[in-house]
């Protein structure tokens, strides 16, 4: 992925400026992914670990709205890892063999960023974390009863 395109993506998904979601520069490499939503309003996505990697693709996954998102987990790695997603109620954790696969289904009700990583020995230390953004606005009875406020 080229500088210019991943600028463009940052900024059509609202990933690049104050008040928007600016996860994107804070985790500055690695590729941005979008989940896909199926008919029913699921939505899925595969992310993985690349050979010798030591980072996940997509580094940040974006997930149109709150929901649930079937992940497909790979480590095409020659070194065991996990990965321990952050889900509604408790974390998802899948353990992952070298140059295996594995499945989670999330569910993430609310916009906002949510990290995961792989716990095992010092993966985190060496760089494996990685963001789930959720788009979207928060439902109507979990906003402040306050007046609007100016945003820059």
């Amino acid at each position: 992925m080229k500088t210019q395109d991943r600028s463009e993506l940052l900024s059509k998904l609202g990933l690049d400026g104050q008040n928007k979601a600016t996860i994107g520069r804070v985790l500055s490499t690695g590729s941005i992914g979008e989940a896909t939503e199926r008919p029913d309003g699921t939505m899925e996505a595969t992310i993985r670990i690349g050979e010798d990697e030591m980072s996940w693709e997509p580094s940040i996954l974006v997930l149109p709205h709150g929901g649930t998102c079937e992940l497909t987990i790979i480590n095409d790695d020659t070194n065991t890892h996990a990965c321990l997603l952050p889900s509604n109620g408790d974390k998802k954790f899948i353990g992952l063999l070298n140059g295996s696969k594995g499945t989670a289904t999330i569910e993430l009700d609310g916009p906002g960023y949510y990290w995961y990583g792989s716990p095992a020995g010092n993966d985190e230390g060496r760089g494996l974390t990685a963001a789930i953004v959720v788009s979207g606005e928060v439902p109507p009875e979990a906003k402040l009863d306050r007046p609007a406020q100016s945003r820059p």
